[in-house]
Order: C-alpha cells, then structure tokens, then sequence
C-alpha cells in the first residue's frame, strides 16, 4: 500500500500518513525502515499494515 506523510514528528520519530484511500494512519519510530533518516510532509512512502496498524514505512522497494 502507499500514502503520503501528513505529519513526521524528528524528535520521537513518529507521525501519520494518509493512505491512497483517505484513511489516516499512525506509525511509531519502530515501524521505520533503516534506511530513513527523515520524512518531509507530503512525500510518498510505501507501508505494511496489520489490521490497520503500520508494521513498515519505506520510501523504496
């Protein structure tokens, strides 16, 4: 699935995105992939979920 990041908080590593399909999605520093070092406001990001709970924020594939 893929969303766009609505808020990314660089102090706790957190924040939420909006998916594809207008839902709004939490994501704790946990569900980062390693190779993020900071998200912006409105860049696209590829996520895994678990009934609706983000286990994977990625920006590539």
């Amino acid at each position: 699935m893929q969303g766009t990041v609505a808020s990314f908080d660089e102090g706790t590593r957190s924040g939420h995105v909006l998916t594809d399909q207008g839902h709004r999605l939490d994501f704790a520093a946990e569900s980062l992939a390693e190779h993020i070092r900071h998200l912006r406001v409105g860049q696209r990001v590829f996520l895994q979920t678990d009934d609706d709970v983000v286990t994977s924020v990625a920006i590539w594939r």
